[in-house]
């Protein structure tokens, strides 16, 4: 598609004589502004957050975890006509996970004058050379739209607000996106919230840029800053595993106090500047980084700035924002490109994904197991909107692993499988295909549906480890079974949440035809685990519940509930509790405790402190003889190194014996 261009956009409403003379107007008036003697200078402070956050996996599956977060204080300056200076006297961080991320000067300080004739950010590495709407070369490059209006009610005084939305005349140059508010009466600018087209990001690996300005009212006569937000989004591949860095900045200003008689000299020097990082340390905060961290820097969606993005697609082609990337690496996991089991050994795959325009895109990922020496792999064909609702259709000719729970991540099932023949995994073989409809995200719910058939087998023991032996593999039923199953998720609100709850529910029809002959039977599987925390007793409390059940007739031995590991029953063999019901509760309470620092040189220093986790663990299971069988345990768990790694004790109260597991933090398995 060639550049879209919109010569007749005044016939639908763009560029119409009213919003020609408004845009005129503001234009105008921001000029004026920056010379008007009745606004010789003011001063003001900024307090903000710049924090980094992070996501893996194909797809991004899990929410951003944040890295590191920094909490800023800013003495703010302007002159007439167009001197800026701010100085950080106050800056404190708090690192999560290592990493030596530096940001750019202008992401530590805020935008003055809703930016002058030309955007730059991220010091032009990231926007460069984009006119700015309300520029003397901006009713050339943009065209404007009255698309609605408001109200604001002050004490002396009622304003009336239109919101303009603008698109560029080419979308294929170096261009803003988005929307002015403009006071009627005065046509000065109340909020600006702009995104960019994909020519404007200099930037290969930027996904989008957001930015949202408002401005208040002061002393009855000037808009000057009030709040900002921004959001920078850019992704790559790490070891041919795609990974997305995202850099939230939101700030607030207040104290501003005009024709103060600043002096010449107060501008001298860079635009930001800092005092001494010693004398920013000092500076008194209130309270805790992490607990005064606002919601929505931290959460699945920056929901104003996602606005801002979806307003920008409905005014341009959903091609003028996106990123050109026609083919790319595809894994799910670290487990897609190596990993290690008793039915194949060791197994090193690879995948990936090419877009084919329109919204669809195919992906093929293959792996080949030495121990059985044989390809394993699956192809899908996907359309996905951009509200972000996707359609798949899927073969695959793989494993899948009996159990809704996994009970070690699969980086450590490998290592350990590799070298002690441990292998915490239940594989069984399928062949088939499937129909997916996933509902793009409404906050943190997600839906989605599956219909699919599959022929389901036993597999061989095909893996040697190092030492030790393994397990005979599951006994798996050779069956056709015909799946249809919908799944509800809630996504957690955030890594460092005191309190909440997160978790998913299944729940689905089975029709299992077993190849040795015998009766078709149906059944109805259902599924769900849910995790809360609330704060009491210096620390947080973790309640964590998972129940399935199968009802009906018989279904594949591979279909039943099982519990049995450090997640589901501690202490107990694993898998070993099966049946028709299976029930497991855990009951954990959190504390941080102080620890020795480590430090990793530029990445960062681990914090001073440990979480030690004492829990009790319940475990139920109705066998198909409709028995029931229990198994308490108790048990310590220790996270450290960033909370990065678990470390667990456990003990069954009634016999059994005892579980030392080392892992990875569960919340990052879905990505190894």
């Amino acid at each position: 598609m060639g550049p879209a261009t919109h010569a007749l956009a005044a016939q639908d409403g763009w560029n119409d004589e009213r919003t020609r003379a408004l845009v005129i107007a503001a234009t105008a008036r921001r000029a004026a502004q920056l010379a008007d003697t009745g606004l010789t200078d003011y001063t003001a402070r900024a307090h903000g957050y710049v924090t980094f956050l992070a996501q893996l996996g194909d797809g991004f599956p899990l929410p951003p975890v944040v890295i590191k977060s920094d909490e800023l204080m800013l003495e703010v300056y302007w002159g007439a006509p167009d001197r800026s200076k701010q100085r950080i006297v106050g800056r404190r961080d708090t690192l999560l996970l290592p990493t030596d991320i530096n940001y750019h000067r202008d992401h530590l300080g805020i935008v003055q004058n809703d930016f002058p004739a030309i955007i730059r950010l991220g010091d032009g590495d990231e926007v460069r050379d984009v006119p700015h709407p309300l520029s003397a070369a901006g009713f050339e490059a943009y065209d404007f739209r009255i698309v609605d209006s408001l109200t604001i009610r002050t004490p002396d005084r009622t304003l009336d607000v239109l919101q303009v939305n603008v698109r560029p005349k080419d979308d294929t140059q170096a261009a803003a996106v988005g929307a002015v508010f403009i006071e009627r009466g005065t046509a000065a600018v109340v909020r600006m919230t702009l995104s960019f087209t994909r020519a404007a990001l200099k930037d290969r690996q930027l996904e989008d840029v957001s930015i949202i300005l408002e401005n208040g009212l002061v002393d009855g006569r000037f808009w000057l800053p009030r709040r900002q937000e921004i959001e920078i989004r850019r992704s790559a591949t790490w070891m041919d595993f795609p990974a997305r860095g995202i850099i939230r900045g939101r700030w607030e200003v207040c104290c501003v106090e005009t024709n103060r008689g600043l002096a010449p000299r107060t501008f001298v020097g860079p635009e930001i500047a800092e005092v001494p990082r010693a004398q920013q340390r000092a500076y008194p905060f209130e309270g805790e980084l992490l607990r005064t961290l606002p919601e929505e820097v931290r959460a699945l969606d920056a929901a104003e700035v996602r606005r801002v993005q979806e307003e920008a697609r409905a005014l341009v082609r959903a091609g003028a924002l996106a990123r050109a990337r026609n083919t790319a690496p595809a894994a799910r996991a670290v487990s897609d490109l190596v990993r290690v089991d008793r039915a194949e050994g060791l197994a090193l795959g690879a995948g990936m994904t090419q877009s084919l325009g329109g919204g669809f895109r195919t992906t093929i990922a293959g792996r080949y197991g030495f121990g059985d020496s044989r390809w394993k792999g699956r192809g899908t064909l996907t359309w996905e909107a951009a509200a972000g609702h996707q359609v798949t259709f899927e073969g695959r000719d793989d494993f899948a692993d009996a159990g809704d729970v996994a009970e070690v991540s699969g980086l450590r099932n490998s290592l350990a499988a590799q070298e002690f023949g441990s292998d915490w995994t239940d594989p069984y073989g399928v062949r088939g295909g499937a129909l997916r409809i996933v509902r793009g995200a409404v906050g943190r719910q997600r839906w989605s549906a599956e219909v699919a058939r599959e022929a389901q087998r036993a597999l061989p023991l095909r893996g040697v480890p190092t030492s030790g032996r393994y397990e005979p593999l599951l006994p798996a039923d050779a069956a056709t079974v015909d799946r249809l199953a919908v799944r509800w998720s809630l996504a957690p609100s955030a890594q460092v949440a005191a309190r909440g709850i997160a978790g998913w529910v299944q729940a689905g029809l089975i029709r299992a035809r077993p190849d040795a002959g015998g009766r078709t039977t149906d059944a109805l599987r259902v599924a769900a685990e849910v995790e809360s925390f609330a704060a009491g007793g210096g620390g947080r409390f973790a309640l964590r519940t998972f129940a399935a059940a199968v009802g009906g007739g018989a279904v594949p031995v591979q279909a039943l509930p099982v519990l049995g590991g450090p997640v589901t029953a501690p202490g107990t063999a694993f898998h070993a509790l099966r049946g028709r019901v299976a029930i497991a509760q855990r009951l954990e309470w959190q504390r941080r405790v102080p620890f020795l620092p480590l430090e990793l040189g530029r990445f960062g220093r681990v914090p001073s402190s440990l979480v030690v986790a004492p829990y009790a663990h319940a475990a139920l299971v109705r066998g198909t003889d409709g028995a029931w069988r229990s198994r308490p345990a108790v048990g310590l768990g220790v996270l450290g190194l960033f909370d990065l790694f678990r470390l667990d004790v456990a003990r069954p109260v009634r016999g059994g014996g005892w579980l030392l597991s080392v892992d990875v933090a569960r919340e990052f398995w879905k990505v190894l």
